[in-house]
């Protein structure tokens, strides 16, 4: 019997998707070409409770670092592959200004219960992990190759439209395109680097970050350019990257690979799922910014209860937000 959904992309959101219809029983077919142009294979997979100048705590991170949590283990039982561990972020001052934005907002309780110890260069952040997004994509890529249920090829809207009752289209940058939604685009660069005498449990923040990723190796990123399209790196990116680096605490580095990826964003800062309005056969996640490994599981689980009970998408992230809105 034909699979009535069609799960088009497996990055990180179609990945996880497929994951929460295989645990329901839903039968459904996913069409990838590979993970070439991903941004989920260049992404850190960070997870962060505290972000930005602002030092704002990530939207609904309470609630949605747990499923989080749940969800990758889950995955990795199933899988026999690990993707999650649990990390510190030290979290250095860009200035003064941040000195004092962090001491009013822990005075107030804002940043609680993720912000920690604190001195002059800057604080501890709690509660955040590292996702390892391309062992995930790869083990899962080879589960549902071996069922038979993952299509080797382009993913094209119209094509599955015509074959099958619903299309769930999870490809990111490719599928950003009209709709009435302002999709905005930012390119980012990421370097890995060899390298020893990193704290394998911390990640050092200060405009960008540096991640260590297992024995003699760490990555840092992320460039920020918006607007940009192509995912090309750049000589400039990189002189940046390994001046951060150095600054950062890796002192003696090689550059093993420079990868850059698109992020898809909108001007709420809020991703979307659902329905388009007016096509109910074609559905939609995308727009997970710089945050893919804390959204993702919530996007797909939603997408899981409408399936299974009929439940509305949450307004926030709900596209039909940006109604009208129409077939892209």
């Amino acid at each position: 019997m034909r699979p009535d959904v069609c799960i088009l992309g497996q990055g990180l959101a179609g990945t996880l998707l497929a994951w929460e219809l295989e645990r329901a029983g839903i039968p459904f077919v996913m069409v990838d070409a590979g993970h070439a142009s991903a941004s989920s294979r260049v992404a850190a997979g960070i997870i962060n409770p505290i972000t930005g100048r602002r030092l704002v705590k990530s939207w609904r991170i309470d609630a949605l670092r747990p499923l989080a949590e749940a969800t990758y283990r889950a995955l990795e039982a199933e899988l026999g592959v690990s993707v999650w561990r649990a990390m510190r972020v030290r979290r250095l001052f860009r200035d003064e200004r941040e000195r004092r934005i962090f001491r009013e907002k822990q005075a107030r309780g804002e940043l609680a219960p993720f912000a920690g110890d604190s001195d002059d260069s800057g604080f501890w952040i709690g509660g955040a992990a590292r996702v390892d997004t391309g062992v995930l994509l790869t083990a899962a890529r080879a589960r549902w190759r071996a069922k038979g249920w993952l299509r080797e090829e382009r993913a094209e809207v119209a094509t599955a439209l015509a074959a099958h009752g619903l299309v769930i289209d999870c490809t990111g940058a490719t599928g950003a395109r009209g709709g009435g939604v302002p999709w905005k685009f930012s390119k980012g660069e990421i370097l890995t680097l060899a390298t020893d005498g990193l704290d394998p449990e911390v990640i050092v923040n200060s405009g960008h970050w540096l991640l260590p990723v297992g024995p003699g190796e760490a990555k840092v990123g992320a460039t920020h350019e918006p607007g940009a399209t192509d995912a090309t790196p750049t000589a400039a990116a990189r002189a940046l990257l390994e001046a951060s680096a150095r600054e950062l605490g890796a002192k003696d580095f090689r550059v093993t690979a420079h990868e850059a990826g698109v992020r898809v964003n909108l001007p709420d800062k809020h991703p979307v799922a659902g329905r388009w309005p007016g096509d109910p056969r074609h559905g939609v996640i995308n727009g997970l910014g710089a945050k893919g490994a804390l959204l993702a599981p919530l996007l797909a689980r939603q997408w899981l209860n409408h399936l299974t009970e009929g439940v509305a998408f949450d307004a926030a992230i709900d596209v039909a937000r940006f109604a009208p809105v129409g077939r892209i």
